[in-house]
């Protein structure tokens, strides 16, 4: 029974010491990438920051190590601790990425990130509609229907249209764009958040279910159109007028989830 009872104590610590450095990365890195800590700024020392932050020096230590890994901070001789300039943080780095969305007041990175996603997932959705096999749309079948399982843009739902979009990545059997599949993620994640927040209630999944079928029945041209009203419905949401994607989807409230 002792030996049961020094595991069960053991492994939450070793989960709340990895929380605690996840936490402080998170925490400076939303304050770097948001601009409250300036390229050329200096955090400060390990002993004094530690101490501000209530938290030990080896944690601490450890966040500034998965800062340093995504280029945002850099520790120099004599000066200490110093934040990075832009063109040097990982910007494709899913939580650089998801740190810099959680800025509602940069529009440009928003921009940017839908225009990357309207140039490389129509021709994903292609390829996916030319080499797609059965096992493919098995997962994307399956991602649709937990979709369909699921309130609109709940957290449920977003994890299924995560698993759909990397889906659609990996079915063109093509490695490097598949790599993209976090980047995908980081603005599936976006959308989904300012919708709940924003209370955007356009129901994405027909275009979704669109956009299987097309894949499924091996049609290119039929895949990237598919996917391209898909983005451009998104970034509607985000940037249009929230009323009228409300008035296009109560059109027929009751069977959204069934079509």
């Amino acid at each position: 029974m002792a030996t049961t009872q020094r595991r069960v104590t053991r492994r939450p610590t070793a989960e709340l010491k990895r929380r605690i450095h996840d936490d402080v990365a998170r925490d400076l890195g939303i304050a770097i990438v948001t601009g409250r800590h300036c390229p050329g700024d200096s955090l400060g020392g390990e002993l004094e920051n530690s101490q501000r932050l209530g938290v030990s020096r080896n944690a601490y230590r450890e966040a500034i190590r998965i800062l340093a890994a995504k280029g945002l901070v850099e520790s120099r001789q004599k000066a200490g601790l110093l934040v990075n300039e832009r063109a040097r943080w990982n910007l494709l780095d899913p939580e650089v990425m998801d740190w810099i969305l959680s800025d509602r007041a940069d529009p440009a990175f928003r921009d940017q990130l839908f225009q990357l996603r309207m140039i490389v997932e129509p021709a994903a959705a292609s390829l996916a509609a030319l080499h797609r096999d059965a096992d493919d749309l098995t997962a994307l079948h399956r991602a649709l229907t937990d979709m369909k399982e699921s309130a609109p843009d709940s957290p449920e739902g977003e994890k299924a249209d995560e698993r759909f979009h990397a889906a659609i990545l990996a079915a063109g059997r093509n490695e490097i764009v598949a790599r993209l599949a976090s980047i995908v993620a980081a603005s599936v994640n976006f959308v989904a958040e300012y919708k709940r927040e924003a209370h955007v209630t356009r129901d994405a999944w027909p275009d979704h279910r669109d956009l299987y079928q097309a894949i499924a029945d091996g049609a290119p041209p039929e895949a990237q159109a598919a996917m391209t009203r898909l983005i451009a419905n998104a970034r509607a949401d985000v940037e249009g007028d929230p009323a009228r994607t409300r008035s296009a989807t109560d059109q027929s409230p009751k069977v959204r989830r069934r079509a």
